[in-house]
């Protein structure tokens, strides 16, 4: 590990949002496969547009504000070690990390943005509380791709680089890194072959849907035993199931319902100290409709003058 800007610890500090509308870690050829429907350009923004949406939605933030700059031109987005936009990624990592070392929080909310959003402020944190920090990745994707297998897309890698695996480069940027017994993918359903053997051999915790129908007792069982008193919640909008509402880049039915998500989020706040919570992957298909309908009137659209 490089040294960090980092030095807190304890509780003491600010309450932190951060936002963060990354849109190059996902892969190119997967967004064209999972929003064929928009022009690739638009598509391949599309977390931009939740970003936007997010941070009109939700109430006034009562402490700092941050906004990692995130570039909206080609420029980057070649495959550097099996990691597509390399280049442009790890410089938002930098620049995410040298925002939070300015505030030290004790708290942070980020707002995505892809799913390695959560990979600065997660280690930030672990940083300030060691041991004391248990990671909830709320998910229907492990996360847990290495920049050696088949897919290149980074917002597949961000458990495998909080964990300590995958690229150098990244991993020599973070002040921290969480011990796998101390992270559980939660609602995980959809994943590929090369995960196994990741969460196997690391030894990450994994609950399917199925585990957390009825109850969160599965979940809180796994946090009692790790002896954290503090988490950090990672919330992915595609663990819904895709059948009740579409939010997240792919549709994927099988998920958690809304309900369950809100009942897992509640035991989860009267179990612990939520110290970070992320949300990400959103991408409202209805706001990027109404932008291509929008961009053929005159005034509003690309090509119009004043």
């Amino acid at each position: 590990m490089t040294s960090s800007p980092l030095t807190g610890s304890g509780t003491g500090g600010p309450h932190l949002r951060l936002v963060w509308p990354e849109w190059q870690g996902a892969g190119a050829a997967m967004v064209g496969e999972l929003l064929p429907e928009f022009p690739h350009a638009t598509a391949r923004r599309g977390y931009v547009a939740g970003n936007r949406v997010l941070q009109a939605m939700l109430p006034a933030h009562d402490g700092p504000s941050e906004t990692v700059p995130v570039p909206l031109d080609d420029e980057g987005l070649e495959e550097r070690d099996g990691v597509e936009a390399k280049a442009v990624l790890t410089g938002q990592l930098a620049a995410g990390l040298e925002l939070i070392g300015r505030h030290d929080p004790a708290r942070i909310t980020t707002l995505g943005g892809d799913c390695s959003v959560s990979l600065a402020p997660f280690s930030a944190l672990a940083h300030r509380y060691g041991d004391d920090l248990a990671v909830v990745w709320i998910d229907s994707h492990p996360d847990i791709g290495t920049p050696d297998g088949d897919y290149p897309g980074y917002h597949a890698m961000p458990v495998a680089h909080l964990t300590g695996h995958g690229d150098p480069d990244v991993l020599g940027l973070l002040p921290a890194t969480v011990a796998p017994h101390r992270i559980v993918l939660t609602g995980l359903h959809e994943w590929t072959d090369d995960a196994y053997p990741h969460i196997e051999r690391w030894g990450v915790h994994a609950l399917a849907p199925e585990d957390l129908r009825t109850t969160s007792r599965p979940l809180l069982d796994w946090l009692a035993a790790t002896g954290c008193t503090k988490i950090a919640v990672h919330f992915d909008v595609d663990t819904i199931d895709s059948n009740e509402m579409a939010l997240g880049l792919g549709k994927i039915p099988g998920g958690l319902t809304a309900t369950q998500v809100r009942r897992i989020a509640t035991d989860l706040q009267q179990a612990a100290d939520v110290v970070a919570f992320t949300v990400a992957e959103f991408v409202p298909r209805d706001v990027l409709n109404l932008h291509q309908v929008l961009s053929s009137f005159p005034l509003v659209s690309s090509g119009t003058t004043d």
